[in-house]
């Protein structure tokens, strides 16, 4: 992780962006960063503030949501610096600038404004593929002891293609487990063969049966077990005290990812880097963990690109 300045956490007093900012304060406190406590003032808010500025000089209509924050969060910030920003423009657009330059960009799965039945809120979403920093979404349901045993609870989980993802992903989830103390647990899927049944031709419907599964061939196993050593070995030597649980699994990287943070801290994925419309998209991993980890899930962007 580059030496940026703050720590960015947006809220907008729902449940989500609470879990988010207690997340965010021990992460601050960790890193011994600033905090910056970003709330995007509604809509109407905006409005009658213009309005009230338009008639002449008058006082700035109070953020209630950054002073209840500010408020609730009382002695808990000491040896903190910490600031309360009010933001005005559209939400996704006032935290992409609050989060440039900063090192961490946290937000809660969704907003006031979510629907109840989404597990990820658009916001969150957008932001995890356009933020200009790494992005930490909170989940909702984040197991208790990854928020009250602090920013440290938990393993770290790294979901590793050796051809695809990049330094500073990997960079990023060793220096997580380095700092918190913790394992890091890589996890890396390989290829599996289709099913001879598969490459016949179909049976009648009254014949046909769930084709078997395919058996694991050991030399897939073997490769890519291989594979994933060889791109980790650069970070093992950097941070000989990291201790690494190497995994590989048939396929499905992103369950394997899924399964395992219901007992890890923070799990660590990298950006979609290939597709042209990269600004809209995260990777079909990062897709799936976002809406269904259940720890915090950090999605780190390529170098020099939003």
């Amino acid at each position: 992780m580059s030496e940026k300045t703050a720590v960015v956490v947006a809220v907008d007093g729902s449940e989500h962006s609470l879990r988010a900012l207690e997340w965010a304060l021990g992460t601050a406190r960790a890193l011994r960063a600033p905090l910056t406590v970003a709330h995007v003032r509604p809509e109407a808010l905006q409005l009658g503030s213009a309005r009230i500025a338009s008639l002449g000089p008058a006082p700035e209509l109070p953020d209630t949501v950054l002073n209840a924050v500010a408020n609730d969060l009382g002695g808990r910030t000491e040896g903190l610096d910490v600031r309360y920003e009010s933001l005005d423009g559209s939400v996704v657009d006032a935290l992409t600038a609050a989060a440039r330059g900063a090192r961490l960009l946290v937000v809660g799965s969704r907003g006031r404004g979510g629907f109840k039945s989404l597990l990820l809120g658009s916001t969150s979403r957008t932001l995890a593929a356009s933020a200009p920093c790494t992005v930490v979404v909170v989940p909702h349901e984040a197991r208790a002891a990854s928020l009250a045993g602090g920013s440290g609870a938990g393993r770290v989980l790294l979901g590793l293609h050796p051809d695809e993802t990049g330094d500073e992903v990997v960079e990023f989830a060793f220096r997580a487990a380095e700092r918190r103390g913790v394992p890091l647990e890589v996890v890396t899927a390989y290829p599996v063969p289709p099913s001879p049944a598969l490459l016949i031709g179909a049976p009648a419907p009254a014949l046909q049966v769930p084709p078997p599964l395919p058996d694991e061939t050991p030399e897939l196993v073997d490769t890519t077990t291989r594979r994933q050593e060889e791109r980790l070995r650069p970070f093992t030597a950097r941070h000989p005290g990291v201790r690494v649980v190497p995994g590989v699994t048939p396929v499905d990287a992103a369950g394997r990812l899924v399964e395992d943070s219901r007992e890890a801290g923070l799990l660590v994925v990298g950006r979609h880097r290939r597709h042209r419309v990269e600004t809209l998209l995260v990777g079909s991993v990062a897709h799936a963990v976002l809406h269904h980890a259940s720890c915090p899930v950090a999605v780190v962007p390529p170098p020099g690109r939003p």
